[in-house]
Formats: C-alpha cells, sequence, structure tokens
C-alpha cells in the first residue's frame, strides 16, 4: 500500500508536536496501521523553524493552494488557529477530497454544522477530538464506543488556565491577580487571558460537547457564560466551609425534556470526582443511559498531549483510505 501523504497547516505547537509524534512514533504507527504515514508539505512562513524541526525546504511552502492542489496529500492538519482563514482552509481541503484533522475548537464551534456537512458530502474524514480536552479521547468515545447511549447530562472542566489559578486559590491562599501572573509566568495563561478567563474557550468546547451528545448545536456566543475574574478568596473559603470546591464547569442537561447549558463556576462537592481534578488538568464527565457515569480525565492541552489527539485522528481516517 502507498503512504498516506499528509500536509500541516501550521507548524506551531501543536503542529510541531503533531510532526514530532509521527516522525518518534513512525515505526510504531506503521506497525499498528499497516500504513506509512508520513508529513510531506507544511505551510508555515518561519522557515528557519521549520528546517530546524528536520523538514527539507521542498516540503515547506508559503501558499495553501499548493497543499490543495496536489493530489498526492490524503489528509490536512489545519493548526493554525482562529475562525479564519481557518475554517476556509478546512472547507477547500475537504472540497479538494482530503480528510481534515483539526485541534482548532474556535473554527470548529464557530462552523461545526457546515463542516459537517462539507465533509459528507465530499466523502471525506472529519475528526477534531484535540479540540476537547488536549490529549484526552473523549469526542472519540462519544462518538464510537458510548454512541449506543441516549445522553442525559455532560459536564466538565475544559480548561487548564482557569483550573490551575481555582487550584492554587485554594489550596494556597493566593488571591486571583497573584495567581494569574503566576500562571502568566509558567506559560498556563496568555498575555491576554481573556478567552480562558472569561469561558469563551470553554463555551465554545461545551458547544462541540452538545453537538455530538445531543445532536443540537448550540452557538457559543448562545451559551450563558460566566468566568472566574470576579471569584475572591471569600468565596473560596464559604465554598469549603460548604465541603466544596470552586470550580469553572461547563455543563450540558437534559431536564422534562429540555436541554439546559451553561459555563460558570460551581461550587462541586469534594466527593465528587470533578472536584479533584487540580492544577492544568482537564476532566470530562458523561452520563449515559447504559454506561451511567464516565470520566476522561488527563492534560488538556500542550505540545505532545494535543499532538497525540491528532496523530489518532489522522489514523482514523487513514484506516479508512
Amino acid at each position: 500500500m502507498r503512504p498516506v501523504n499528509v500536509a500541516i497547516l501550521g507548524l506551531g505547537t501543536v503542529g510541531g508536536g503533531t510532526y514530532d509524534i509521527l516522525k518518534m512514533n513512525a515505526e510504531l504507527i506503521e506497525k499498528r496501521t499497516g500504513r506509512q504515514i508520513r508529513v510531506t508539505k507544511v505551510l508555515d512562513k518561519a522557515v528557519d523553524k521549520c528546517l530546524a524541526k528536520g523538514l527539507t525546504e521542498d516540503m515547506i511552502v508559503d501558499d495553501p493552494e499548493k497543499i490543495f492542489a496536489d493530489q498526492e496529500i490524503d489528509i490536512v492538519v489545519e493548526a493554525l488557529g482562529g475562525i479564519q482563514p481557518s475554517t476556509d482552509f478546512m472547507l477547500r481541503a475537504m472540497k479538494a477530497g482530503k480528510g481534515v484533522v483539526t485541534p482548532n475548537k474556535a473554527a470548529v464551534a464557530a462552523n461545526f454544522d457546515e463542516l459537517k456537512k462539507t465533509a459528507e458530502e465530499n466523502g471525506v474524514g472529519f475528526r477534531f477530538e484535540a479540540c476537547v480536552g488536549g490529549g484526552i479521547p473523549a469526542l472519540t468515545a462519544i462518538m464510537e464506543a458510548l454512541s449506543g447511549n441516549e445522553f442525559t447530562e455532560v459536564m466538565g472542566i475544559l480548561n487548564g488556565t482557569t483550573n490551575y489559578i481555582l487550584t492554587k486559590m485554594t489550596d494556597l491562599g493566593l488571591d486571583y491577580d497573584e495567581v494569574l501572573k503566576d500562571a502568566q509566568a509558567k506559560g498556563f495563561a496568555e498575555a491576554d487571558p481573556t478567552a480562558d478567563v472569561e469561558g469563551i474557550d470553554v463555551a465554545n468546547k461545551l458547544s462541540i460537547l452538545m453537538a455530538l451528545c445531543f445532536d443540537k448545536y448550540v452557538k457559543p456566543s448562545d451559551i450563558p457564560t460566566k468566568g472566574i475574574s470576579h471569584i475572591t478568596m471569600a468565596d473560596i473559603e464559604a465554598a469549603k466551609a460548604k465541603g466544596c470546591k470552586i470550580k469553572l464547569i461547563a455543563k450540558a442537561a437534559v431536564k422534562d425534556g429540555k436541554l439546559e447549558y451553561s459555563v460558570a463556576p460551581m461550587e462541586i462537592e469534594n466527593s465528587h470526582p470533578l472536584a479533584g481534578v487540580s492544577n492544568e488538568f482537564n476532566a470530562i464527565y458523561v452520563t449515559g443511559n447504559a454506561v451511567d457515569e464516565v470520566m476522561f480525565y488527563g492534560k488538556g492541552a500542550g505540545a505532545l498531549p494535543t499532538g497525540s489527539a491528532i496523530v489518532g485522528d489522522i489514523i482514523a481516517i487513514a484506516k479508512i483510505l
């Protein structure tokens, strides 16, 4: 069988991690799949950075059309981030007959129906495991192993930055501003942390989870969302007095036949599995009418954890080519 050829749009942290895993575990992946999976093109303007990764000059392009027009490329990994031009690039790749894998939760959440429909119309794979929970394989489980369930609830801690901040406030008694600066210094928070601390990132992920669990697409902007920037040590202590911890929780549940959903800080009892999820870790807690309660836990970000999910999606598409 001929090799499966992959193009990566953006060799940043996540795209670079994906390339590293495909290179590092090439032999193992070929043994498990029976196919050689190789990166043949990368879209990135930072040529020196790409060369330092071990790419050759002929693999590096600055025009995405060179990837869409290349009939030898089977799968495109979109790792640029942002809603546009990322969405257009994914749609063009699909219309060119290429499978698409992405960790871009903002683009997927904003255009879920169009991306899914375009993939179906063109008979290509579209996978986005890394959009929710980084390396945690929750979406694949929901779409495959748990697909025989009627889901009644999904909830989770879906942002490492906010979970790190709340953990340090709870465990060390530090106030919000102090912990935020620490999180930024350690690389857990961006210079502009708004998308994380105000719950915008989590709303994107909840939108995707709801589309999969309940077959209902809700725009992230239509999800009632409240972040953690208003949380004080007084709030933390009040929760402790009740035997609870404050966590930023994404939640969607069916009640009396109606789907209710929100992103907000909540008091979680210490006995609940989500209360034990600390620092930058994420967890997704799903309830189905057959399986009952299941929790997925792990690293929600990072080059290799997120790259792990992307490579898993690449392999899944490669198996059906």
